[in-house]
């Protein structure tokens, strides 16, 4: 079995760092960055089984990362992720093509679990 490829897209570095390791105790290899454009340029060199994306970020924001991602990379799952209950960010998320949408902050198996799904059903698509 392949080794899971995820990126992490997260302004906040402790999230990054916290969730990283969690991740790379199961075996997932997690690649990280702190903003859109670097998400954007990651993704443009290499393919992804799967993208966490946070919603609220400096800069680009996480929906205009969505959507410039899944021109990039179409079968790519995007998992959104805010700290902002925002219903409008998750509708519109969801609309350009969010694999799913969950709130900050997130457990981590919560988080793990909706990674593995998404991973699933995209190699179910492939």
């Amino acid at each position: 079995m392949t080794m899971l490829r995820l990126l992490l897209v997260d302004d906040e570095q402790d999230f990054l760092t916290y969730a990283s390791r969690r991740f790379k105790r199961r075996n997932v290899d997690v690649h990280t960055a702190q903003t859109g454009e670097r998400a954007l340029s990651m993704l443009r060199k290499q393919p992804f089984d799967v993208m966490v994306l946070d919603v609220k970020m400096p800069g680009m924001d996480g929906l205009e990362v969505l959507e410039r991602a899944l021109e990039i990379s179409p079968k790519t799952p995007v998992i959104l992720l805010t700290g902002h209950a925002s219903t409008e960010a998750a509708l519109r998320g969801m609309a350009l093509g969010a694999y799913e949408y969950l709130l900050k902050p997130v457990q981590h198996e919560e988080l793990f679990f909706k990674v593995a799904e998404a991973a699933r059903a995209s190699n179910a698509t492939r």
